[in-house]
């Protein structure tokens, strides 16, 4: 397997034209105000801004194209190094470029290029629009691309769908030592626990009634406990059986500590049997059974607030998070791992459905990563010892149109009904901000028995 690596991601649609960028650039690589020297250029394109910056390419012509090797690929940081010793200027590399990458710089007297800031890029960090981002996820697949695949491929889920993508990122970190519990849902339509006697995942699993999926784990865990196989019990399950029919052995099994990972995948409704609201389905949905039509204007009631149930719980630990923050996701499944191994870890992950929402198969991250930069979605997590607190800061957020605007169950909403999810939009921000500003004592026991 290749090696991936951090590179810088541009907004066109989120930049001003401050130039902001190349003024910090020029300033960090030349002492300069004169933005000739930058090695970032926003250039204007129709009505808006387009980008010229070197791309680090893994396979870049400027470096086919320098007869002198004064440019290479450094194989540890991915950034194209350019050695002024060996440089001829024969500017060569500057043609081989198609992305104005590579400039020469007259007052150098010699081509100048972006060099990431030694992973710190200053232009990054001077701009105000959010236009420009270090993208560092490269380090998660540099890290787990080895790791093995536990699901075969060809698993049946519908196009652009990100579930699958959790369902792999998931078992490939926490490794064969595990047995995973699939409740009826888009995780075993799928083909989790296959078909015909074969199943889709390499590992030990079970499909379990809605019903019973924590309490079928808890036995499985005190089971390969009591026989001394540290073996992990997780559970991958849809909304509708977490916070509906599930609840009460989810809420039994938290309650006695029970050492499992429970992840639910949030796509708001029973999407596997017909687009059926559940209780995690929001305020005005559409969906079959809160239809649009004369007297009907989609769900009327709010959201159940599962998390913060499982908050109240006191369990080990618990978070949630979106395919849109990986790093983030990442983080929190790791931690969610170690705190499963003495009590119960709670990952509620918010998963967009393309076909029960009514969007564009392509747009699945772009809904994902719009739901949380406008606060419909919150990114936090939870300890008995540290409390709540946020991973990614509320404060700025985008217009909630934004994100309501590119989804088809809530075409129909009027002003009244897209103020209601306003309202309830800042009610759960003002609540999750008086808890986490409600700190655990130090050292504080959650009062279980061990």
């Amino acid at each position: 397997m290749g090696a991936a690596y951090e590179t810088i991601n541009f907004k066109s649609e989120a930049c001003d034209g401050c130039l902001d960028c190349m003024s910090a650039c020029a300033q960090a690589k030349a002492r300069s105000d004169d933005q000739t020297h930058s090695r970032i250029q926003i250039v204007p394109s129709g009505d808006g801004f387009e980008l010229a910056i070197c791309r680090q390419c893994g396979d870049p012509e400027c470096v086919l194209n320098c007869p002198a090797a004064a440019l290479s690929k450094n194989a540890g940081s991915g950034v194209i190094d350019w050695d002024g010793s060996k440089c001829v200027n024969c500017l060569l590399c500057t043609v081989g470029c198609a992305y104005g990458g590579i400039a020469y710089d007259a007052a150098a007297a010699h081509v100048i290029k972006c060099d990431m800031c030694e992973g710190a890029p200053a232009c990054v960090k001077a701009c105000k629009t959010g236009a420009l981002k270090h993208v560092t996820t490269a380090r998660l697949y540099n890290e787990a691309g080895n790791l093995e695949d536990l699901f075969v491929p060809g698993l049946s889920g519908c196009q652009g769908c990100n579930t699958e993508l959790i369902m792999r990122h998931t078992l490939r970190r926490i490794g064969p030592e595990v047995v995973l519990a699939t409740p009826p849902g888009c995780i075993p339509g799928m083909g989790s626990v296959g078909y015909n006697g074969l199943t889709g995942s390499k590992v030990p699993v079970f499909h379990p009634l809605l019903t019973n999926t924590a309490s079928m784990l808890a036995g499985v865990r005190r089971q390969y406990k009591r026989s001394g196989r540290d073996v992990m019990a997780v559970a991958l399950a849809g909304d509708g059986g977490t916070a509906d029919v599930g609840f009460q052995s989810l809420s039994g099994a938290a309650e006695r500590g029970e050492e499992i990972l429970y992840i639910c995948v949030d796509n708001e409704g029973y999407m596997n049997t017909g687009m059926q609201r559940s209780g995690c389905t929001p305020y005005g949905a559409w969906t079959s059974t809160t239809p649009v039509g004369e007297r009907a204007h989609g769900k009327t009631q709010d959201a159940k607030n599962l998390p913060l149930l499982m908050v109240m719980h006191d369990c080990a630990y618990v978070a949630t998070a979106s395919t849109a923050f990986m790093e983030d996701l990442y983080a929190k499944l790791e931690r969610a791992i170690q705190a499963a191994k003495t009590g119960f870890a709670y990952l509620h992950i918010y998963s967009p459905c393309t076909t029960g929402w009514r969007f564009p198969s392509d747009q699945n991250i772009e809904v994902a990563r719009k739901a949380v930069e406008t606060n419909f979605v919150l990114l936090w997590e939870f300890n008995p010892r540290d409390g709540l607190q946020f991973t990614r800061a509320a404060g700025d957020a985008r217009p909630i149109t934004e994100y309501l605007e590119l989804l088809g169950k809530y075409r129909h909403l009027d002003p009244e009904q897209t103020a209601h999810i306003e309202r309830s939009v800042a009610t759960s921000l003002a609540r999750i901000r008086m808890l986490a500003a409600a700190k655990s004592p130090a050292g504080a026991q959650t009062g279980r028995a061990t």
